[in-house]
C-alpha cells in the first residue's frame, strides 16, 4: 500500500452500518430541531407579549412532593426532570459511539474530539478574557461551550441544504462529546450544599442499575422506579439532576447478545428520543427562552460585560475554535480533506456548531442565579445562536450545489436492493469506506 493510499481520509464515505445509525438519530433530532424552534418562537412572543404575566405565572407555578423534596416550579421541572432524559438519550448515544462508533478508536477519535475541546476551550477563553476585561463575573464561563445539535439540524432544515452524511455525522458527534463536557462541567462547578446521604442513595441505586443490566435482567417495571428514584435522589444530593440521566445512559449496554433485535440501550433510545426530541427539550425551551428583547434588554448583550462575552464566546469562539481544532487535528494526523469538499465547507460547518441554545440556556440559569442577570445572559444566547444560525446559512447555501450532487451520489440505488450503489460499486469508493 503506498503512502497516499494509507492517509485517512477526511469526511470520507462513512461505513453503511455507522450511516445508518447516523440518519436514524439525525432524523429524530431534525424533526425535534423544528419543534424546539417554534417553541423558541413561541416563547419569546408570549414573554413579549400584553398575556407576559401568564407566561410567568405558568413558569414559577409550583407543584410536587415536598416531603421528597420535589416542590418545584414548572420552570425547574423541564430543567431538571425533563433534561434528564435529554442527557439520557446523551449518555446512551456517547456509549455507543465509544463502543461501536467514532470514539471506539483513537484514530477515529481523534478529529471529532480535539474539535469539541477547542469548541469549548476557545470560547471559555474568550469569555473569561471578555468578561474579566470589563469587570464582570467570571462565572458564566460555561454558557457558550455548548452546541445544540437539535437546532443546528433545524437549522438545515430551514435552509434546505443537502449537508453529505459525514459532515453531519461529524456534527453529531461532536454534539456528543460536548453534552459530556457539559454534564462534566454542570456536575463539578455547580454542584454545592451536597447531602451525602441522598448522593449515597443514589450511587447505590446506579450500582444496582449496572447489576441489572449486567445480568441480563428485562422489564420497564424494573428500571422506570430505579431511574426515578436514582433522579429523585440525585436532585436531592445536590448534584444537578441531569446527571442521574447521562450515568443511567452510559451504564445501558449498547452491544447486542446473540439472538437479539436490539440492545438495550437502542432499545430504551428508540423509545425515548422521540419524547426528547419532540417533547422534553422544547418545552424546557418554551419555558427558558421567554426573555424580553426590548431595546433596552438587547442593549445590555451589548453592553454588559457578561452577555457580551457570552455572545463573542459563541460567536467568534465556537466557531474558530472547531475550525482551528479540525484543522489542526487533520494536520496533526496526516489526513486528507475528502477531494470533494473544501476547508470552507468545514468553517461552515464551525459556524453552524455556534448555536448553543438548550444547554447553553441550561448552564446560563445556573451560573447566574439572580433572574435580571440570568435573562441578560439568555437573551446573548438567543441572540448568538441567531447570528450562528443566518453566518451558516449563508456559508452553507453557496456550496449547496456541491452537496446536492455529493447527496445524490450517496444516495444513488439503481438495483433498488436498499444499499446505495456508492457501497457495492468502485474500487475508489472502497478505499474510501474508512473515512
Amino acid at each position: 500500500m503506498t503512502q497516499e493510499r494509507a492517509r485517512k481520509t477526511v469526511f470520507g464515505v462513512l461505513p453503511w452500518p455507522e450511516r445508518q445509525a447516523i440518519a436514524e438519530a439525525l432524523r429524530t433530532e431534525t424533526v425535534g430541531g423544528l419543534v424546539l424552534l417554534a417553541a423558541a418562537v413561541l416563547a419569546l412572543v408570549w414573554a413579549n407579549s400584553p398575556w407576559s404575566g401568564a407566561y410567568e405565572s405558568i413558569r414559577d407555578f409550583h407543584f410536587g412532593i415536598p416531603a421528597l423534596g420535589l416542590d418545584l416550579s414548572v420552570g425547574h421541572w423541564t430543567a431538571d426532570g425533563l433534561l434528564a432524559v435529554f442527557f439520557l438519550v446523551a449518555g446512551i448515544e456517547l456509549k455507543r459511539e465509544l463502543v461501536v462508533g467514532e470514539l471506539r478508536t483513537p484514530a477515529t477519535a481523534a478529529l471529532p474530539v480535539v474539535a469539541a475541546l477547542c469548541g469549548m476551550a476557545v470560547p471559555a477563553a474568550l469569555y473569561l478574557l471578555t468578561a474579566g476585561a470589563g469587570g464582570g463575573e467570571l462565572g458564566g464561563w460555561a454558557v457558550p461551550m455548548a452546541t445544540d445539535i437539535a437546532f443546528a439540524l433545524a437549522v438545515l432544515a430551514v435552509i434546505s441544504t443537502h449537508l453529505p452524511s459525514a459532515l453531519r455525522a461529524f456534527l453529531l458527534t461532536l454534539a456528543v462529546v460536548d453534552d459530556l463536557g457539559a454534564i462534566f462541567i454542570i456536575a463539578v462547578f455547580f454542584t454545592s450544599g451536597l447531602d451525602f446521604w441522598a448522593l449515597g442513595g443514589a450511587f447505590v441505586g446506579l450500582v444496582l442499575f449496572y447489576v441489572l443490566q449486567r445480568f441480563r435482567v428485562r422489564g420497564w417495571w424494573w428500571y422506570v422506579p430505579l431511574g426515578v428514584a436514582i433522579w429523585a435522589l440525585m436532585y436531592n444530593s445536590g448534584v444537578h439532576a441531569t446527571v442521574a440521566g447521562v450515568a443511567m445512559g452510559l451504564i445501558l449496554r449498547t452491544t447486542r447478545d446473540e439472538g437479539e433485535s436490539a440492545s438495550p440501550g437502542g432499545r430504551v433510545a428508540h423509545l425515548v428520543h422521540p419524547f426528547s426530541a419532540g417533547i422534553a427539550v422544547p418545552l424546557f425551551a418554551l419555558f427558558a427562552a421567554g426573555v424580553s428583547v426590548s431595546g433596552e434588554a438587547l442593549g445590555h448583550v451589548f453592553t454588559d460585560p457578561e452577555p457580551l462575552a457570552v455572545l463573542i464566546g459563541l460567536i467568534v469562539g465556537k466557531i474558530f475554535g472547531i475550525f482551528l481544532g479540525t484543522y489542526l487535528a487533520a494536520r496533526f494526523t496526516r489526513a486528507e480533506l475528502n477531494p470533494d469538499l473544501a476547508w470552507a465547507d468545514v468553517f461552515g460547518l464551525a459556524t453552524l456548531a455556534g448555536i448553543g441554545f438548550t444547554v447553553a440556556l441550561l448552564i446560563g440559569e445556573l451560573a447566574f442565579p439572580d433572574p435580571v442577570e440570568a435573562e441578560h445572559v439568555k437573551a446573548a444566547v438567543l441572540v448568538g445562536s441567531l447570528v450562528a444560525a443566518a453566518l451558516a446559512a449563508v456559508l452553507l447555501r453557496r456550496r449547496n450545489l456541491v452537496y446536492k450532487r455529493l447527496w445524490e451520489e450517496e444516495e444513488r440505488d439503481e438495483d433498488a436492493d436498499g444499499i446505495p450503489d456508492i457501497y457495492q460499486t468502485g474500487a475508489s469508493r472502497v478505499d474510501r469506506l474508512d473515512g
